[in-house]
This record gives C-alpha cells, structure tokens and sequence, in this order.
C-alpha cells in the first residue's frame, strides 16, 4: 500500500510561475523553431541578429549586455553565425582593441525574409498586439525585479 502525502495547494505544479514561464517558453521556442527553420538559423542565432538588425556593428560586451548573455554562451553563437556567412568580427579602427560584429550583405539580406515573424507569432498565439504588448511588458518588469532581488542573477544594463 503507497503511503501518499498531501502535496501543500501552494507546492502544486499548476500554481507555480516559474512552472508556467517554462512552458510557455519551450512552447514559444518551438512555435518560433518552424518559422525559423525557413530562415536556416536557431532561435538563440536569431536574437543576435535581432540585436544587430536594430544596431549594427556592436562589440562583444554591448551584444552580452543587449542579450543578457555571458561571453561563454555568446561565442559560440557568434562563431556559427560566421560560418554561416551572416555575421563578421571586424577590428574597429578608432580602437583596434575593440572588436566590432557586423552583419554581412547575407546577413541584412536575412532581415527582409524575418519581417513576417512577428505577425506570423502573434497569429500563432491566438492574442492580439496589444495583449502580446501587456504580456511582454509584465514580463520584462518581472525580469528585472528578480535581477534586482537575486545577487546571482546578471543585471541588464540599459
């Protein structure tokens, strides 16, 4: 006979947060793997060139901070974007110590195959623009409580 413990309400599984943030976020990578897989990149790949889209040229440490990514995470994204003739790293000539990723032409080329995505999500999620704008603003309020009540957690720099 198992000897089964009444599990607290507040320790049940479909009441926890972080439990509902990781669903939903292995849901929203695997919504975005289908439209991305057009594009012949993963969905890390593409947040960088997200960032590099909206700001071309960024150094290392501005891309770390931007994607709230250490350098160890982020290299090796950066490496395969090279490979696939997306990204190049350039010593800038105002600070030859600075290393500057620029997009190649493939690379900006990629940008007008991506715009449909954010319509193409929103479909996706059976919400609307502005639902999906609420959503992504309490979210972004919840990540940076957290990264200012944990001294584990890296802080976003703005």
């Amino acid at each position: 006979m198992c000897n089964h413990l009444a599990v607290p309400n507040d320790l049940a599984l479909d009441r926890q947060v972080c439990f509902a943030l990781y669903s939903a976020s292995r849901a929203m990578t695997a919504t975005y793997r289908s439209m991305l897989d057009k594009l012949g990149v993963t969905y890390p790949q593409y947040l960088v060139l997200l960032a590099l889209w909206e700001q071309d040229g960024r150094g290392v440490s501005e891309l770390c901070d931007a994607l709230v990514l250490d350098t160890g995470t982020l290299s090796p994204l950066l490496k395969r974007l090279e490979i696939l003739g997306l990204v190049e790293r350039r010593r800038e000539s105002a600070d030859e110590r600075r290393v500057g990723i620029h997009l190649t032409d493939a690379g900006a080329a990629l940008r007008g195959e991506a715009v449909g995505i954010p319509a193409e999500l929103t479909r996706s999620t059976g919400m609307d623009a502005d639902e999906l704008g609420a959503l992504r603003d309490t979210l972004t309020n919840l990540t940076e409580s957290l990264h200012r009540h944990s001294p584990t957690t890296p802080t976003r720099k703005k």
